[in-house]
């Protein structure tokens, strides 16, 4: 997985959604091509795009395991299996940086739109 950073999500405060405190134990794990800003670097996913993976972890569920998807200007996470769910919009994400402290939002499979906080984006 050379050229890759693994970036680690964590539910952030989303008082409206039951989180107020948020929760560290719910979140995504990603592997993807991160550029010198630490953004998602389209061109480089295209190359490396079978080990983009991504691994949904929740206290009260499985494990899901899946892929970091773009189409357009559009990512997402995608999973192969029927009870790991649909793919799951990431807001934006293409314009965020992956960077410790920042937040993203994903739409869950639910409908439900989260923030995570990026808590760490390490090269592996």
């Amino acid at each position: 997985m050379q050229g890759l950073t693994r970036v680690v999500l964590r539910l952030g405060r989303n008082p409206d959604a039951g989180f107020p405190d948020g929760d560290d134990h719910y979140g995504y794990v990603i592997h993807a091509p991160l550029d010198n800003d630490h953004k998602l670097d389209a061109a480089a996913w295209r190359e490396k795009r079978t080990h983009c993976t991504v691994r949904r972890f929740h206290p009260n569920e499985t494990a899901a395991d899946g892929w970091l998807r773009h189409r357009g200007d559009n990512w997402y996470f995608w999973y192969d299996e029927a009870d790991e769910g649909p793919e799951e919009p990431l807001i934006k994400l293409g314009s965020h940086r992956l960077f410790p402290g920042e937040y993203i939002t994903v739409r869950e499979p639910d409908g439900d739109v989260l923030a995570f906080r990026v808590t760490e984006a390490v090269r592996v």
